[in-house]
């Protein structure tokens, strides 16, 4: 499933520095080091090519690192840290749109994480989910209870949450054979064309590391549909308004699809924006239909464009093409 739809059931990583204390290291010394796995294990996750560089992926398990450098590797690597745990904590802000017996349908901030991982222990989406339905705790899996699909943190916009276990089962189906309806708003640099089209191509990890993804051939499958709606002229550069639909959920699914055509979503800085917006991106999941696990009717929700990108919006002149 995914962010824009991001898939809950990849891999996560986690970046750390090689510390002053070390002097010059060999990177599989330093990852065993770092995460307390064995040499060997270290080895074998370099030699399959998990293990990155911020110039890109190692290519060797005796390669040097120096103080300072950057490693990122799966977080799974750290077998004696502590998995992290969710709380609940209603200090988070929390946009419900809708609930019942069975569901808890949100309206996700920009900015937001939507559950505990590697460096982001707390202030999550379902930490504030969690307080104010105490009940989910039970539901799906420990670390994100009730969570059956999720949204990049830069994106905004609806998701639905399982209250039951029997919802939790009933919907993570129907994301895995395509059932559910996601609907995007995206604003794209340059005069996205054609008008409309369906783009293929899997999705795996980038060669860039850094929790950056590729269409590529060692991906998984994905496939997203877009229209655009408008041309518009913004700051004196020129930008498509299109509204995507996915058919898959594979990470960044959106953002790796348009980018890899030359239309890098707006404040995407990850995928080739130049557009500073902040802990944002102009991404926002706007609808959200399914089939809910109790009554079996479809059930459809909308969530407008939120402020700050209706102010981008509001500084848009139109442009005939």
């Amino acid at each position: 499933m995914e962010d824009n739809g991001e898939d809950l059931y990849e891999a996560e990583t986690i970046t750390l520095e090689i510390p002053s204390s070390t002097g010059s290291i060999r990177v599989d010394r330093a990852l065993s080091l770092l995460t307390g796995c064995s040499r060997s294990r270290a080895a074998a996750e370099i030699d399959s090519g998990q293990v990155y560089l911020s110039s890109g992926k190692v290519a060797s398990k005796s390669q040097q690192l120096n103080p300072g450098d950057l490693l990122e590797f799966p977080a799974e690597l750290l077998e004696h840290v502590a998995p992290p745990q969710v709380e609940a904590d209603p200090s988070v802000e929390v946009r419900v749109v809708y609930s019942d017996a069975a569901i808890i349908v949100c309206d996700k901030l920009a900015g937001q994480v939507v559950h505990p991982g590697v460096g982001n222990h707390q202030g999550t989406m379902v930490s504030g989910v969690l307080a104010r339905f105490p009940e989910i705790a039970g539901v799906g899996e420990s670390i994100r209870p009730g969570i059956v699909h999720r949204l990049d943190r830069p994106t905004s916009g609806l998701m639905v949450v399982a209250r039951t276990a029997h919802a939790y089962e009933h919907l993570v189906n129907q994301m895995r054979v395509h059932g559910a309806k996601r609907s995007y708003t995206a604003l794209v640099a340059g005069v996205i064309d054609p008008p409309s089209a369906t783009l293929d191509g899997p999705i795996g990890k980038s060669r860039k590391g850094f929790g950056a993804m590729e269409v590529s051939a060692q991906g998984r499958w994905a496939r997203t549909h877009y229209d655009r709606t408008s041309v518009l002229e913004i700051d004196g550069s020129t930008f498509s308004l299109v509204e995507v639909e996915l058919e898959t959920g594979r990470t960044h699914q959106i953002r790796v699809h348009l980018a890899s055509h030359g239309f890098a979503i707006y404040g995407d800085s990850l995928y080739g924006s130049k557009v500073d917006f902040g802990d944002r991106i102009f991404l926002h999941a706007r609808e959200l239909s399914f089939e809910h696990p109790v009554s079996g009717e479809t059930v459809s929700f909308f969530a407008p464009i939120p402020a700050d990108l209706q102010t981008v919006l509001d500084r848009a002149d139109p442009i005939e093409v």
